[in-house]
């Protein structure tokens, strides 16, 4: 299995150069964000992601999570790699620093992320789940409960998890039936069963702070009837030592197709006790920020795992000699990565996994603004942006993780179907992200609706401005950069008639839209990434001309952003017609025809 490196030097590129790190650290509380810093944090996490959880990853592939009476035992090493974890303090970077975090940017943290992700999905879940416990705690918990639970969390000494499904309540959250009971002293008593539950269980940490849905005897019908509590695993003292075993059980883990070193728990709650969170029915507004932040979150495994599978695919082309090039008189077999094919598919790869981390890392951005930005305006037009991208990078990032895991498998020929060459593994693990906090049609449907035709676009009149600046100066550039200019300039086109289109038939019949609502997605999300690659290469172009940086890395920057502008970017067209012509055979279809 190839050693996993994380790309430091496209971070350090996007963090400093595309993003203006210098724009993020004149934000109150980043000021300590300097360039330095963030080299010396991504330098340091490349080096515990690479030495010490991504050999994790074929190890807990191969001895999974074990559970018995209740108890789970995490794969081999598990352990001791999230002490190391703790010991670091990097559940806490960009935690708020009154209850012990750092404080430090969400585009930094988000970059972090990615290489506990592209190390090990499946030992990134834990850290990545506590993090959206932790921000909906910050938000909607009150004081005496943030000062129980967040210092320990935000220190990783304890875990937290989101306990939202059940059985017969999927995604329809408005079937939630675990009941909460109050009592005297104002806690509540908690009894159903909730499924799915990642890291519902486990060895690693000294306590798990569960937040459980659930509905209390007088509720009213459907998701205005849903609350928010907070169950621990142990209690917690006064004196904030752990008391008494809560009867929150873990009754079975899952036997997955991938991320075998992940537990997957069924979690069963017998009178537990609970805490309310906020008010009584006022639960699923709650829960939304814990499930935004874990589809942001699910977005970053996605591309992280692409670039493992990448980093596998181009690191075996390199290595594979077979046949010699096509075309050429000299017969002596070469490196497949020489073969067009195959170097079409490690550019397919490479664009694919840059443009999607592009978008990831730009609505990071937008969130640090979002929170700190100097002015209520600036902060209204992040908060629109982070709205707008947030099914996009959920839903393209997955979709592109499991494209570019694929790919990779097919680079290999036949030894990406051998366990051995760990090529297959990629696919596997990145595969549930598609589902994850909302299947990526249920995010294309959030996109389509809410986000575009229910504001009459007004989210996209932020963004289209953005997008034509930059292709106005790819224009002015000329050359190649012309011709990138002029791909997005068809991309903005078909955005711009889907959307219409949208906004117009939502109104009479949301269904037509609803049949295309992935491929209106992809169109949205193909823009994005082609937009910022070609920002990328405006920079690197600009670095060349200074002499700036390493002029290979710059020159990569530019053929890849032309790769995507050639061969991904014309597919906008295609994508158009599909959203808003594609639906009859779909709404016409009798049930006996499927």
């Amino acid at each position: 299995m190839t050693v996993y490196n994380a790309p430091l030097n496209e971070m350090e590129f996007l963090i400093k150069d595309l993003l203006d790190l210098d724009s993020i650290t004149a934000l109150p509380g980043y000021e300590e964000a300097t360039e330095d810093m963030v080299d010396a944090i991504l330098d340091e996490a490349g080096k515990l992601g690479r030495d010490i959880i991504a050999p994790l990853a074929r190890t807990s592939d191969e001895n999974s999570a074990q559970w018995k009476d209740t108890e789970v035992t995490t794969s081999p090493g598990f352990k001791e790699a999230y002490a190391q974890f703790i010991e670091g303090g990097w559940q806490g970077l960009g935690c708020d620093p009154e209850y012990g975090g750092m404080g430090l940017p969400f585009v930094l943290s988000n970059a972090v992320n990615e290489i506990w992700n592209s190390a090990s999905i499946a030992f990134g879940l834990c850290p990545m789940l506590t993090g959206g416990a932790i921000e909906a705690i910050e938000a909607h918990a009150s004081d005496e409960q943030k000062e129980k639970y967040l210092p320990k969390m935000i220190s990783g000494e304890w875990t937290g998890t989101m306990n939202l499904t059940e059985p017969s309540a999927g995604s329809d959250l408005a079937a939630v039936s675990t009941k909460a009971v109050p009592q005297d002293d104002g806690s509540y008593k908690i009894s159903g069963q909730k499924i799915f539950i990642t890291f519902g269980e486990h060895d690693m940490a000294e306590n798990i702070i569960h937040l459980v849905l659930a509905r209390t005897p007088d509720a009213p019908a459907g998701s205005r009837g849903i609350s928010l509590f907070i169950v621990p695993k142990y209690m917690v003292n006064e004196d904030g030592s752990l008391g008494e075993r809560n009867p929150a059980y873990c009754i079975s883990i899952e036997h997955k197709m991938g991320i075998h070193g992940s537990p997957t728990a069924t979690m069963s709650f017998e009178e537990a006790t609970g805490y309310l969170v906020k008010e009584e029915n006022k639960g699923l507004a709650c829960m939304f920020t814990m499930m935004n932040n874990a589809r942001l979150n699910v977005g970053n495994e996605g591309y992280a795992a692409a670039e493992r599978a990448y980093q596998c695919a181009r690191e075996y082309a390199r290595e594979r000699v077979q046949s010699p090039l096509i075309g050429s008189k000299d017969k002596t077999s070469v490196t497949i990565d020489k073969h067009p094919d195959v170097r079409r598919m490690l550019l397919t790869m490479k664009a694919k996994t840059e443009a999607a981390r592009a978008i990831s890392y730009f609505a990071a951005r937008q969130q640090d603004f979002q929170v700190k930005g100097a002015d209520e305006a600036s902060r209204a037009q992040a908060d629109a942006l982070v709205q707008l991208l947030t099914p996009v990078v959920k839903a393209y990032s997955t979709d592109i993780g499991r494209e570019v895991a694929d790919d990779g498998i097919q680079v290999h020929g036949g030894m990406g179907f051998i366990e051995e060459s760990g090529a297959a593994q990629w696919l596997r693990d990145v595969r549930i992200t598609a589902i994850y906090e909302g299947t990526n049609g249920i995010q294309a449907n959030d996109l389509i609706g809410r986000k575009v035709a229910m504001n009459g676009g007004t989210y996209l009149d932020i963004l289209l401005p953005m997008i034509k600046e930059d292709v106005a100066a790819a224009k002015a550039k000329g050359g190649v950069f012309a011709e990138m200019a002029d791909a997005l300039d068809v991309a903005i086109a078909n955005t711009e008639k889907a959307t219409s289109w949208l906004i117009d038939s939502f109104k009479e019949d949301p269904k037509q839209a609803a049949t295309g609502s992935v491929h209106y997605l992809r169109l949205m999300g193909n823009l994005c990434g082609g937009w910022l690659l070609t920002k990328s290469a405006l920079i690197a172009q600009g670095k060349l001309d200074d002499g700036a940086g390493d002029p290979n890395f710059m020159k990569a920057k530019i053929n890849t952003a032309r790769f995507f502008a050639e061969q991904i970017l014309p597919t906008s067209s295609a994508l158009k017609a599909i959203f808003t012509k594609g639906y009859g055979a779909v709404l016409e279809c009798e049930d006996e025809w499927l």
